[in-house]
């Protein structure tokens, strides 16, 4: 079986019931999610042994996430316990013309204060085939990045594939900050996932023929995108999720990947939104996946295009599908049609 390690931070999700706006919310429902805890559960439900690294409380707050990891099949033996809080974040969920929110409340969380020796990676990486984190996780604060270096580099010695989803926060930090701390961690990556504004806000990298505000993604743009990031880092893979936004509720979805020789792009999806947050996570986990298994190029990134299109239509952060719904979904059938 094949081995993953994940590294992030899993936060506890508040969300207003149904479509609520966060001035009108009596309740919220609360869930757990995260970019590199979703990776680990899509994977984990692929049947992939999946590991998630990350700092979390002893309170009940911190085992109530270890909790939710491990009712998915994830390995949370490597969680450091400590700290004195979970991260949080608030969502308010945008419907036609009215955008989602998303307000942070994980200054002080438990894994952004962690420090080097909070992690063993001779033990953490025993056996193991992939490790995967984002952008996100340096944002953190520098001591994070250290950590996500000190990750990268005992990954790299032992001939792991490293990817990374860019992922990139501005409510986190700057672009300028964001170039040159990415840009360090990127040298050791092998295989870049990124979405159609990452290349152009972290590394000024931008497609030609696009504007992302009106919906309008020229695919062919993309291509040289994906060729200058390789070109830059020796990426032996770059994979961007292409996004047409129609509104809150309706986009078009489609994705690419260069493989250092050859362009592929994946069928196109009109999609109606459920709740889209998770859904490059779930991209990066049905491209990781389809990689391990040996995936024909082609055949990678429709299973990783379908994956996250089928993310779109599920409440929370997690991506709860079977590696076979996602294949028929590739192979041509989305119809929809009740399945009895």
């Amino acid at each position: 079986m094949k081995k993953a390690v994940t590294f992030g931070e899993i936060m506890l999700r508040l969300v207003p019931e149904g479509y609520y706006r966060f001035i009108q919310a009596e309740t919220f429902g609360a869930t757990y999610g995260g970019g590199e805890a979703n990776v680990a559960v899509s994977l984990a439900n692929y049947g992939i042994d999946t590991s998630f690294v990350t700092k979390l409380p002893k309170h009940e707050i911190g085992q109530a996430a270890v909790n939710a990891l491990r009712r998915f099949g994830v390995d949370t033996k490597s969680i450091t316990r400590g700290g004195d809080r979970v991260g949080i974040y608030f969502l308010e969920k945008g419907a036609s013309q009215r955008p989602s929110k998303v307000v942070y409340d994980r200054a002080g969380s438990a894994i952004a204060t962690a420090s080097k020796d909070d992690f063993n990676w001779d033990e953490i990486f025993k056996n193991v085939d992939w490790f995967h984190f984002t952008g996100i996780t340096p944002a953190l604060g520098d001591n994070v990045a250290e950590i996500c270096m000190e990750a990268c580099k005992a990954a790299k010695d032992r001939n792991i594939t490293i990817s990374c989803d860019l992922n990139y926060r501005n409510k986190l930090w700057s672009k300028e900050k964001a170039g040159q701390v990415m840009g360090e961690l990127c040298e050791y990556v092998d295989v870049c996932i990124a979405n159609e504004e990452d290349a152009s806000d972290v590394f000024g990298i931008k497609a030609a023929n696009t504007d992302i505000t009106a919906g309008k993604v020229d695919h062919e743009g993309y291509k040289d995108v994906a060729k200058q990031l390789a070109d830059r880092f020796g990426f032996s893979k770059v994979a961007i999720t292409l996004r047409g936004s129609i509104s809150a509720s309706d986009n078009n979805w489609a994705a690419m990947m260069f493989d250092g020789k050859e362009y592929y792009f994946s069928k196109s999806y009109k999609m109606h939104i459920v709740d889209r947050v998770g859904g490059g996570d779930s991209f990066g986990a049905g491209l990781i996946y389809s990689t391990l298994m040996d995936f024909a190029p082609q055949d990678i990134i429709e299973f990783a295009t379908a994956a996250s299109c089928l993310k779109h239509t599920i409440e929370g952060d997690f991506n709860q599908v079977s590696v076979d719904e996602v294949k028929k979904l590739a192979g041509g059938d989305a119809s929809g049609r009740v399945q009895r």
